[in-house]
């Protein structure tokens, strides 16, 4: 009969200026988030200032990313432009950063 072995726990990613570590990850997901958040908040805010003062003109667009695929909506051309601009540069980052990662653990 064979015992139970549990799988191996990868070793944290060394040879940055910080251990990229499960917590590490974890703790930097979470930060980002609540950053976003209180990003969000902060431009609702304004938004609403502004528009109290009559100087307000709500345009704006978004993008969902799925997988390398971003969908992209908006108020207006340039905003769709803006958008699609900045959905390239992440999916490019988020490209390069999976090729970096994957070679430095394929050790």
């Amino acid at each position: 009969m064979e015992t139970f072995k549990s799988p191996e726990i990868p070793k944290p990613l060394t040879g940055f200026p910080l251990t990229l570590s499960a917590d590490t990850i974890y703790g930097l997901g979470l930060t980002l988030i609540f950053l976003g958040i209180l990003i969000t908040v902060v431009a609702v805010l304004m938004l609403f200032i502004a528009g109290l003062k009559g100087e307000a003109k709500a345009r704006g667009g978004g993008a969902i990313i799925i997988g390398p695929f971003p969908i992209i909506f908006g108020t207006d051309k340039e905003s769709i432009k803006d958008v699609l601009i900045l959905s390239i540069v992440l999916i490019a980052i988020l490209v390069a950063l999976t090729v970096l990662l994957h070679f430095l653990y394929a050790r």
